[in-house]
């Protein structure tokens, strides 16, 4: 039997994008705590925060091969649609991103070209573009060989290592003030993505997050001390960060994935 939600507003029907059919209004508890995992390796959790209407934070992730890949979308909050912007964004660069790894392409490759239809995808939702959805990117890949990451805007993805001092991948696309520099979305002019490769010689975790959690736990020498060293799974890990991030004010959407790193051995 089909399940169907009323709009809080009017009382129509909620469409599967969790929008009003009727009024267009964005539902609150659509999307309010996402979980998802790929096996035993790869998990990654979204809360919408008490402080926001609906999460404007997205997730995927999947496994292709040796590769685990995930890829996290905060939508700009200042922007029309931003919930929608950053789903859109999520698929189409995992789409782009696992299909380019199965042609036998590059990670960093891969990812340049996931960042770029990613891009293209949330500037086709523009209706003007002074009314243009916007998000950031980041995306990771993860496999025997090493990681790989890409970001536009300021989500970020760090390297959690079993030992030794953690890394972070990214840098902010920000300025002044912290205003972002560059974002997807229609008005967000010509952008392309960052990428960062790294070969860890210790398994670890790739983590890939919104700036609702990096806000709250900054570097990384926070978040192993959160995670520890081992012994948790990957959904335990992304959920104890997401609820570190609550406790401590939970001021936006808060988005954690997490991807186990095991390095191929030396000599390999």
């Amino acid at each position: 039997m089909a399940i169907t939600m009323e709009c809080v507003r009017c009382g129509d029907t909620v469409a599967p994008d969790g929008v009003c059919r009727r009024c267009g209004v964005p539902q609150p508890a659509f999307r309010a705590h996402v979980e998802i995992t790929v096996g035993a390796d790869a998990a990654g959790v979204s809360d919408r925060g008490p402080r926001r209407e609906v999460n404007a934070d997205a997730l995927t992730l999947a496994a292709t091969g040796l590769w685990t890949v995930g890829v996290v979308c905060d939508g700009v909050s200042l922007s029309p649609r931003p919930e929608r912007a950053a789903r859109v964004a999520v698929r189409a660069g995992a789409a782009a991103l696992i299909a380019r790894l199965r042609e036998g392409q590059l990670p960093e490759v891969a990812l340049a070209e996931a960042a770029g239809r990613a891009g293209r995808a949330v500037s086709a939702l523009a209706a003007a573009r002074d009314g243009a959805p916007a998000c950031t990117f980041v995306a990771g890949v993860a496999g025997p060989e090493g990681i790989w990451s890409a970001w536009i805007g300021d989500s970020r993805a760090y390297w959690l290592p079993g030992e030794g001092p953690g890394l972070l991948l990214s840098e902010d696309d920000t300025g002044e003030h912290d205003a972002l520099t560059a974002w997807l979305g229609a008005d967000a002019g010509p952008v392309t993505a960052r990428v960062r490769g790294h070969r860890p010689r210790v398994p670890g975790r790739l983590l890939l997050c919104t700036d609702g959690l990096w806000r709250h736990l900054p570097d990384a020498a926070g978040l192993l001390r959160v995670l520890g060293r081992q012994g948790r799974n990957v959904l335990a890990d992304a959920r104890a960060l997401v609820s570190r991030a609550l406790d401590a004010g939970g001021e936006d959407s808060v988005t954690a994935a997490v991807i186990r790193v095991v390095p191929a051995p030396l000599g390999n």
